[in-house]
């Protein structure tokens, strides 16, 4: 589906999706319980791969209004009866292919062509070292993937700078093996706030975890129980496109609901706007932003532990005045798509100069004259969320491809941005 935006100015209030990140964990750790009700989930084509695969290892997924009862598998997965297809799902991939290590039998994982390109090996290896069996069917680290449990606690080794998501997936199935499991970090990590995300689900879940000196430990012999229910909190993620139109695009005040605080790396995206000079006022106990339209500059932004901000950082700074210089990103390059050379690609097409570097994205700002055309959204929400910033601002019609792929994260997004006032036209 292509999405066109004209030159248009948003006003009023909305409200944020709920967290991605923590609908995924608290889907998997109801499934891992007896039962529990999650409440206010985000409801995406991401997390119903997680539904479909806590439902394929035995536990059921009902939705009631606006909340999912969960019958869980209680920390013992049958072996699924097909192959778990994960759509494009990065995060249910890493985080149920360490539930299939509990199965006693063999389960096949797949996806589609872009999840299929994602590296999954370091995450296969810890899994072998604890007493499974785990392997690409192609032997390059990406799915399909085969897995043959039980596995046993103990020590593993990991990357740290890969993907965090190896690390949730081994302290959520580490709880329920007799022993636990301890993850030693290999080098330094990175998306830290995420493993964070982790730890206060794997809490509210009853479950103990910790950080160490140099990891992480999980004790064996764990049972979740949520005391009844879970409630996902908002997601920062989703409220960066908010935040980053209203700074961009206000007539007047965009107010922004549900912004409780949390364990969210993506809450920096409050600071890094007002550090580019937008006017932001975050009510953290009521859980609102009020943002307006502001002359902005540039900054830097290390997105180390926030890499998905990185597509609406790029895209401020086309907007901004001076050079947004966003570092520490090689990382961002396995997300969906690359995410850095996709930014850097597509805004130039709108205009924007940009110079890219392995681990960096440096936008000129000054240099950057933006006129709409048609831009390629990689089959990426957060690709296509990002250059529609552009496309408020950008002087005749920007069109963005695939627009229908915002069903991962923030389904109505562009609802949300017409019912603000925006120029959007499907």
């Amino acid at each position: 589906m292509d999405v066109s935006l004209s030159q248009s100015t948003v006003r009023g209030t909305a409200r944020a999706p709920s967290s991605k990140s923590y609908t995924h964990r608290a889907i998997l750790a109801a499934g891992y319980a007896s039962e529990a009700v999650v409440r206010d989930p985000l409801l995406s084509a991401d997390t119903r791969a997680t539904m479909r695969a806590v439902e394929g290892f035995g536990g059921t997924v009902v939705r009631d209004g606006d909340d999912l009862h969960v019958t869980g598998f209680d920390g013992r997965p049958d072996v699924p009866d097909d192959v778990l297809n994960c759509e494009n799902s990065g995060t249910t991939t890493r985080l149920v292919t360490a539930t299939s290590g509990l199965a006693d039998g063999i389960t096949v994982l797949t996806g589609d062509e872009s999840l299929r390109s994602r590296p999954q090996g370091p995450l296969l290896e810890a899994l072998d070292d604890l007493g499974g069996r785990a392997e690409s069917t192609r032997g390059n680290g990406q799915a399909p993937l085969v897995v043959k449990g039980p596995i046993e606690g103990d020590s593993v080794t990991i990357p740290g700078d890969v993907s965090s998501q190896y690390i949730t997936a081994l302290l959520m199935a580490g709880a329920v093996t007799e022993e636990g499991i301890d993850v030693e970090l290999e080098t330094e990590l990175k998306s830290a706030p995420y493993v964070q995300i982790t730890l206060d689900v794997l809490e509210s879940f009853g479950v103990e975890a910790t950080q160490t000196d140099d990891g992480f430990s999980v004790p064996g012999g764990q049972t979740y129980d949520p005391d009844g229910e879970y409630a996902v909190p908002g997601d920062f993620s989703s409220i960066s496109y908010l935040l980053g139109a209203g700074a961009v695009a206000a007539d007047g005040d965009l107010v922004v609901e549900g912004a409780q605080p949390s364990a969210q790396g993506d809450t920096a995206i409050v600071d890094i706007v007002e550090r580019m000079g937008a006017d932001v006022d975050w009510d953290r106990e009521e859980g609102t932003i009020t943002v307006e339209r502001s002359a902005l500059s540039g900054v830097t932004v290390d997105v180390g532990d926030t890499p998905d901000l990185l597509p609406t950082i790029a895209s401020l700074g086309a907007i901004a005045d001076g050079e947004t210089r966003i570092v520490n990103a090689e990382h961002v390059r396995y997300k969906e798509t690359d995410r850095v050379a996709a930014m850097a690609e597509e805004l130039t097409k709108l205009g924007a100069k940009v110079t890219e570097y392995e681990d960096q994205l440096v936008v000129h700002g000054d240099e950057s004259d933006l006129v709409g055309t048609t831009v390629d959204g990689y089959g990426d929400h957060r690709i296509v969320m990002a250059l529609s910033l552009v496309g408020l601002v950008a002087d005749g019609e920007t069109t963005i491809q695939g627009g229908e792929h915002v069903d991962v994260s923030f389904p109505d997004f562009f609802d949300v941005l017409y019912e603000l006032g925006a120029d959007v036209r499907r």
